[in-house]
């Protein structure tokens, strides 16, 4: 779609908001703990490699819905991860977009709820979604910050997961230092001014069903059968606009292997 990509080159959900205008008059307001991201692929392929992905991974861009253009994409996609502006207040859109279950943790390797404490960390949540539940294994350094993340997460709940990124200070260093990146303008204060939100597209552990990853909801949503992540994740996304969910805003990337 049209919204996918500006002249630019920047995406629209790049910004995070950055379009609203400064007003001075406002009384100053405590910096985030954890920044938006700007949903740029060269800053997540950079921010998970300095964490410890292995440099066999990256983040790529889908340019657009058309078969033509997805084409160009490489294979196999592993997971998705999608920028949107919603369109309703998050506990409203969570209840009519379908808020998951906890029912449904067990239907993939790992799931991680979102809390406040965790402000504007849902870029790195989404990657965290789709990298822990990719179908290929991965090895992943033990003694990086991503590894010892990993090892701190194995066999606890999505909430104490939680809780391990929010005391992770190594991490947290990580993350700011990213959200520097890109071409938009940081906002490291004002929640009004953050209109998107990142989620995380993946297949079940049985890789017969798309499911939907978003801490900050109940838990994983069961979209449906699915065997292709990207078509799905596309599809699934379209039904997101076509409901008036989101606005056209968005963008999606993808997590594969390099060539």
């Amino acid at each position: 779609i049209s919204t996918m990509s500006s002249p630019s080159g920047q995406t629209p959900a790049a910004t995070s908001a950055a379009v609203a205008k400064d007003d001075d008059s406002k009384p100053q307001q405590q910096s985030f703990k954890w920044p938006p991201l700007e949903s740029n692929p060269e800053v997540f392929t950079s921010y998970l490699r300095g964490i410890g992905l292995p440099s066999t991974y990256q983040v790529g861009e889908i340019f657009g819905f058309d078969e033509e253009l997805l084409a160009f994409i490489p294979q196999p996609v592993l997971g998705t991860v999608v920028c949107f502006e919603r369109l309703k207040p998050k506990a409203e859109f969570n209840q009519l977009s379908n808020n998951g279950s906890a029912d449904n943790y067990d239907k993939v390797q790992f799931y991680m709820h979102q809390s406040g404490t965790l402000d504007n960390a849902c870029g790195i949540v989404a990657c965290l979604h789709a990298v822990f539940n990719s179908p290929v294994v991965m090895t992943v350094d033990e003694e990086s910050v991503l590894g010892k993340f990993q090892q701190r997460c194995l066999g606890v709940t999505p909430s104490q997961r939680c809780k391990e990124l929010e005391n992770d200070t190594d991490f947290m260093k990580a993350h700011k230092a990213n959200a520097a990146k890109g071409q938009s303008r940081s906002i490291d204060r004002d929640q009004s001014k953050v209109k998107h939100h990142f989620i995380a597209y993946v297949l079940d552990k049985e890789g017969k069903n798309l499911v939907e990853l978003d801490g900050t909801k109940a838990g994983p949503v069961i979209v449906g059968e699915c065997s292709d992540v990207l078509r799905g994740s596309i599809q699934a996304i379209k039904g997101k606009l076509e409901r008036g969910e989101i606005s056209e805003s968005l963008s999606m990337m993808t997590l594969g292997l390099t060539d």
